[in-house]
């Protein structure tokens, strides 16, 4: 993990195969001696960070102040080398300082976003701004560039020197060649960014709210749904903001106002806590670009991008609407006719209607009704179905390790290998609770290096739990975690490259969804659907004429939601790359989505405000799109050659997943493919040709 700001600091962020008897168990892995004579039979490497996150709060803080003390102790190491300086034992000091940091980072961020506990979670959230403000004085250094910039890499291979090139650069763009009262300043908003960003979402992740029911509301949900709801002592049903209340409920309601009622305190999360911090958050960016030389915070952070600008970002968001036209305009005009069928009069369909409307033109009008499907998504199967499909498809086995230490009951943990070699280990966090994290991502809990350690991930969702009900998930689900393993998989398999700072998804940031939209194809296909999708009672497969209409069916509605996307891309750059002074976050908000959707804005809403991608992304949400048209077209040779042949699959590891940022994420994408990556796939997807 780099060392700079946006990197370490959005290094946590970015969903059992062989787990039969002939498992194969830990096998030594070759590392550094530490002694002058070698060892006949070298320590094995072991994925142990998770412990920093079940021990003590008092071990916690401890841990972050040592690791803090440790990196600071290895640049010092660096500054003081005698010049002319042997390049592999400089980056070793540099690249050893990164990691510690890095992996802190990483296992605050996790702390602080799913730790049970009160007193850890704020533990955390100090050591974040501890590993941050040491993150930010290393690349205000100019004696650590210095050294990094006398390197001599003419002999060194092509990650090194990307590995170096890429540093410098980020040093530049922090501001290390600039006076020491700018320094000074950098490093003061900095401190203060992370904390509103920590801040920003800490109230999204608390908010979480209700709405009560009368129990006739809940006609047409699922007969579990409703189970799972019984009315409390005053007759109603309480139903919360999380989402496994929130998004059955809004796709099989029947009642609209029930549905308004829940969508409107949805998009009323974060308010009035986050007006006030987003708009600080916003300017502070703008006065930290304006600081280092930019017109903007947009055109700070798109710069090391693959897209390069701002104004390619919007011209991007512009092309992906203006394709997306027609399709749009008929997807409105079908859930207008369906819902006149309820409502004769109606004239206008709401945000609301949205999902309940497309749940009813895809029932009636292409036969698949989604609550059918239902039964055969119950969530351990989907889980060992994930795990099967991708240990086939990558040649890996993952091994259930039931004794491991754990920071709540509900996490499991995996080892991951490849014969008998362990790659690492990662930890599912699958299920909702208290004060967790609201959505579905994946963080790095530790980055990998070959011969030092391995990587080490969670995946944190937010699930069904099994329990006296079976938890069934809708296919959106299933999806979301594929898409969240394939993150997963890329840090994994991606972790074990030379130095950790280019290992696994340290590509750029706009790649970096790619490979996990591509698993995603996976959660469609009936080859790879019908090996685990089985009905949770009969135990009979997925009907493959089923799988057939559910696949027809998403082809509906595929028009607004590109357009929902972009209305997202669109609030992500528009609130960044102007003087943020005197702006109305909520009108900005109304224009934008009036622009780019068919639904006007609802009054008191505030959807920028629980909309956690404006701090860890800020404004280069467009990198969600971008990546997809990347990814379908990485999916074309598994359509040539079969999503279940191993083939295809071991060439995308090789070329794709393993290198991790040592390459541009370009060259990647064309040694798999052959040829440089194009927007012919995404058109034919996006046309259902």
């Amino acid at each position: 993990m780099r060392l700079t700001l946006a990197l370490v600091a959005a290094a946590a962020l970015a969903g059992c195969a062989s787990s039969t008897a002939n498992t194969p168990q830990p096998h030594a892995t070759a590392q550094a001696a530490p002694a002058a004579t070698p060892p006949a039979h070298p320590a094995p490497l072991v994925p142990d960070a998770a412990r920093h996150l079940t021990g003590t709060v008092a071990q916690f803080q401890e841990h972050c102040r040592q690791s803090i003390q440790q990196a600071r102790e290895g640049i010092s190491r660096l500054k003081a080398l005698p010049a002319p300086r042997d390049t592999a034992a400089a980056l070793e000091l540099y690249d050893t300082a990164a990691a510690l940091l890095a992996d802190t980072a990483g296992s605050a961020a996790i702390a602080t976003n799913s730790h049970p506990d009160v007193a850890m979670r704020t533990a955390a959230q100090d050591c974040e701004q501890e590993v941050e403000k040491a993150t930010v004085e290393i690349n205000l250094d100019r004696g650590v560039y210095d050294v990094l910039s006398s390197l001599e890499l003419g002999q060194q291979d092509e990650a090194t020197r990307r590995f170096v090139a890429n540093e410098l650069r980020d040093f530049r763009r922090a501001g290390v060649d600039r006076d020491e009262a700018t320094r000074t300043r950098v490093l003061a908003l900095k401190d203060e960014l992370l904390r509103i960003g920590q801040e920003f979402g800490r109230n999204i992740r608390e908010d979480v709210r209700a709405v009560e029911l009368d129990p006739k509301q809940l006609a047409g949900l699922p007969e579990d749904y409703v189970r799972a709801h019984p009315p409390g002592p005053n007759g109603k049903v309480r139903i919360t903001t999380d989402n496994p209340d929130y998004l059955p409920l809004m796709t099989y309601a029947k009642s609209a106002k029930a549905r308004e009622a829940l969508w409107r305190i949805y998009r009323q999360r974060g308010h009035p806590k986050n007006l006030d911090t987003l708009s600080r958050l916003v300017s502070k960016r703008h006065e930290l670009a304006t600081l280092l030389g930019y017109p903007s915070w947009a055109a700070y952070i798109t710069e090391d991008k693959m897209i390069r600008t701002d104004k390619a970002a919007a011209e991007f968001i512009e092309k992906i609407a203006t394709a997306s036209a027609a399709r749009v305009k008929s997807d409105y005009e079908a859930l207008l006719a369906r819902k006149r069928k309820d409502e004769p009069k109606a004239t206008v369909v709401h945000p609301w209607d949205q999902q309940y409307l497309e749940d009813r033109v895809k029932a009636e009008q292409y036969q698949f009704d989604s609550q059918a499907v239902r039964p055969y998504f119950e969530y351990s199967r989907v889980k060992q179905g994930v795990l099967d499909i991708t240990s086939r498809m990558f040649g890996i086995t993952y091994q259930r390790l039931p004794e491991a230490q754990v920071w709540h009951p509900d996490i499991e943990a995996y080892d991951v290998y490849e014969g008998s070699t362990l790659l690492g280990r990662f930890y599912l966090d699958m299920h909702p609770r208290a004060d967790k994290y609201k959505h579905a991502a994946q963080w790095d809990l530790a980055n990998g290096k070959a011969g030092k350690t391995l990587p080490e991930a969670v995946l944190m969702c937010n699930f069904p739990k099994p329990g006296a009900e079976a938890a069934l998930m809708q296919h959106s689900d299933v999806e979301t975690f594929f898409h969240e393993f394939g993150h997963l998989l890329h840090h994994i398999l991606g972790g074990h490259g030379r130095w950790g700072a280019v290992t696994g998804t340290r590509t750029e940031q706009d790649f970096v969804e790619a490979p996990s939209q591509m698993l995603e194809e996976w959660a469609w296909a009936p080859e790879s659907l019908q090996t685990f999708a089985r009905h949770h009672q009969k135990d009979e497969p997925l009907p493959a004429e089923t799988i057939q209409r559910m696949k027809a069916a998403d082809e509906f509605g595929k028009g607004l939601w590109v357009r929902q996307q972009m209305f997202y891309a669109a609030t992500s750059l528009n609130l960044y790359n102007r003087d943020p002074q005197g702006l109305d976050s909520t009108a900005l908000v109304k224009q934008l989505q009036e622009r780019y959707t068919p639904f006007k804005y609802a009054p008191e809403t505030y959807f920028q405000l629980s909309f956690g991608h404006l701090d860890g992304y800020s404004a280069v949400y467009y990198t969600y799109m971008w990546s997809l048209v990347i990814a379908k077209d990485l999916f074309t040779p598994f359509q040539a050659e079969g999503l279940m042949n191993p083939a295809p699959a071991r060439r995308y590891r090789r070329a794709v997943l393993e290198p991790g940022g040592a390459r541009d994420a370009a060259l990647l994408v064309k040694d798999f493919l052959g040829r440089e990556y194009g927007f012919e796939a995404y058109a034919r997807w996006l046309n259902g040709t």
